[in-house]
């Protein structure tokens, strides 16, 4: 095996067993809320605390990472991840569970800022422009393969178990993972000199801005709206089925639409190296998601529901690989580290506020306005895309270029 296919294995395996922790909470905690007397605008922040704590620590970790280099940031990140998923064992039995759901989700988004990038420069670092889209796509879909999993763990094991149960496992295989990656994963983006970085700078260029807030708007609908609204809609519209209830439900399609995503992912970085053009596979992409989402807005039936999350997962999935492949396209490989930082910076500000409109706009307005308004959000993405690369290159299929070049 060579060498860059073993690091991103690597990756793989560590962002896969600490993504369990990312997960299980989303099941539980919306209905759990009013069982420990917590308003759904608290329930919400919870859930959004780990992405507000991200635009804050991204900058600091992006500069880190061009300064010091990626495996420590990595390891002690992963360690970091899987401390705070223990939290969520401490805040189940805990006096004011609230605060320490609160203080987990913050814990959990200081560690996260720096696997997620360590994980891009990673790949990005042991990348040419021919395998560059691939290998973003699969370290994505590591990234985000063990959330599903601890769906499954929030939804069905505590319902077939308990609560306490669900956390204690996520938190066993987080801390497995901090171990994995200090055995198999190197350093890759330092020589050990100076680069002078300073610890609060992020890259402002026109590309980081551009794909970041094309982030911003899909992590907004995807994991923002749609991650923190399933379980209310399945009980809403009474879908609960098989011998489960809506907690089961909503881990199985949240599952169901997270598995969509990762195979996409490999699959749309992959298309974009062949095409030698990212912009092509990041509109059918989104295309596919606004589907989903005008699906959503309709289903009353399992199928439909099941339907509307594989095309939702496939459509975040498919263009995920493209669109930081595109980053890394036009972006230096010495301020990789600080470009993945605004691009963290801007997708996590769409995926905390996301929880914290939907969730209060929901009981006001209905589901079926809140996922009207996600379907548009892919369309204005894809029409901001264009715009702004156009403009930048005077073409809509800008060719992959080597970072740098």
């Amino acid at each position: 095996m060579s060498r860059s296919r073993t690091v991103i294995v690597a990756v793989i395996l560590s962002t896969f067993f600490v993504g369990f922790g990312g997960g299980v909470v989303f099941p539980i905690l919306p209905n759990l809320g009013a069982v420990l007397g917590i308003s759904p605008f608290l329930v919400g922040l919870i859930l959004s605390a780990n992405r507000i704590t991200r635009i804050v620590a991204n900058a600091p970790a992006g500069s880190l990472i061009d300064r010091a280099g990626t495996r420590t940031p990595f390891v002690v990140g992963l360690f970091i991840e899987g401390v705070a998923t223990m939290g969520y064992v401490v805040a189940i039995n805990a006096p004011l569970p609230e605060a320490w759901f609160l203080l987990a989700r913050v814990l959990w988004g200081i560690g996260s800022a720096l696997v997620f990038a360590t994980a891009y420069t990673i790949a990005a670092d042991v990348s040419d422009a021919d395998s560059r889209g691939q290998n973003m796509g699969v370290v994505r879909g590591g990234i985000t393969l063990g959330f599903p999993v601890g769906l499954v763990l929030g939804g069905v094991v505590s319902e077939a178990y308990s609560v306490t149960a669900a956390f204690a496992v996520a938190a066993a295989f987080a801390l497995l993972a901090s171990g994995i990656a200090y055995r198999l994963v190197p350093e890759t983006h330092v020589d050990g000199t100076d680069r002078g970085v300073s610890p609060l700078e992020i890259d402002t260029s026109k590309p980081a801005l551009t794909v970041g807030l094309v982030n911003f708007g899909l992590y907004f609908a995807y994991l923002g709206a749609l991650f923190s609204t399933l379980v209310l809609v399945i009980e809403a519209r009474d879908l609960a089925t098989l011998g489960y209830g809506a907690q089961g439900m909503s881990g199985g399609l949240m599952a169901v639409t997270v598995v969509a995503a990762s195979g996409l992912m490999l699959g749309g970085g992959k298309l974009s190296d062949g095409e030698g053009r990212r912009v092509p596979v990041l509109l059918g992409f989104l295309v596919v998601s606004f589907c989903g989402f005008l699906l959503l807005t309709v289903a009353g039936t399992l199928p439909a529901f099941v339907a509307a999350c594989v095309l939702i997962g496939a459509g975040q999935g498919g263009s995920s690989g493209p669109l930081v492949a595109l980053l890394a396209d036009l972006t230096p490989n010495d301020r990789m580290g600080r470009a993945t930082a605004t691009n963290n910076v801007l997708g996590d500000f769409g995926g905390a506020l996301g929880p914290m409109v939907s969730l209060p706009l929901v009981e006001s307005m209905g589901f079926t306005a809140v996922y009207a308004a996600c379907a548009v959000i892919p369309l204005l993405a894809a029409a901001f895309l264009v715009t702004s690369i156009y403009l930048d290159h005077r073409s809509l299929t800008p060719t992959a270029e080597t970072p740098g070049e």
